[in-house]
């Protein structure tokens, strides 16, 4: 009885583990340690398969988004929630419309490129002294929106994309984490229906899973708070920049 209440998927307990791990790892993610979240989307991909792990792991980082926005919900930049929203909703329909049909492999190759392509762009920037700003851009904020959107509900992945807009405008540490938070609150909630009645790769029993290992999210959301807590701005800003390389690797080799 307890196995079943524990385990409704009725996976290998190794399997179960390391489930919860990812759990633990989206809340280090979403309240402090942005992008670390990224290693779990190859690892549940490995274990339960493309779409539904992406149905799995939506609901962890739903819970994260939440404990992430009380948290830092006073240093949102409302602003660029809503430049990027309608692109970002439009990317979503289009991916619900050919999600069955992509090849994730192809779509998730061209969006590891192109995030190396402007990490690389912000790099050299840096280097050079001059603060290029995506958001001021409309090319720039339309294409991050609408990729964004597509690649999360493809693949819970668009983390990158949006990290690496916010990080072009230098945003302190504090409003980068709460308005990522509440965009992809935002995103992930619109997303549930549509991954539980179009793609049905969320059911019941992946539900029951997720709340199981809540506590996993909440222990990770307050371990992730209390280590960006010491991370000085510049330093902070250079772990952003390695974790969204090493996502984008993940990504080339998941």
């Amino acid at each position: 009885m307890l196995e079943q209440i524990l385990n409704p998927l009725n996976v290998g307990w190794g399997v179960w583990f390391a489930t919860l791990g990812c759990a633990f790892i989206n809340g280090l993610s979403k309240s402090g340690l942005k992008g670390i979240g990224m290693v779990s989307i190859p690892i549940l991909a490995y274990l339960y398969g493309g779409m539904a792990s992406a149905g799995i792991l939506l609901p962890f980082l739903v819970f994260g988004d939440f404990f992430a926005l009380r948290y830092y919900r006073k240093s949102t930049k409302w602003s660029h929630v809503r430049r990027l929203l309608p692109w970002s909703l439009a990317g979503i329909l289009l991916a619900v419309l050919v999600g069955k049909l992509i090849s994730d492999a192809l779509f998730r190759n061209i969006m590891a490129i192109a995030v190396l392509a402007c990490l690389l762009l912000v790099i050299v920037f840096d280097l050079s002294g001059r603060k290029p700003d995506f958001s001021k851009s409309g090319f720039l904020s339309g294409f991050t929106g609408f990729s964004g959107g597509f690649a999360t509900m493809i693949g819970n992945a668009a983390g990158p994309i949006f990290d690496l807009y916010l990080l072009s405008m230098r945003l302190p540490k504090n409003s980068f984490l709460g308005t990522g938070a509440i965009f992809f609150l935002v995103l992930n909630l619109i997303k549930v229906p549509l991954h539980f009645f179009i793609w049905e790769s969320i059911t019941l029993q992946t539900l029951q899973m997720n709340f199981v290992m809540i506590p996993a999210v909440f222990f990770g959301a307050m371990t992730g708070r209390k280590i960006v807590s010491y991370i000085p701005e510049m330093g902070f800003r250079y772990f952003v920049v390695v974790v969204i390389a090493l996502s984008a690797v993940l990504l080339l080799i998941r």
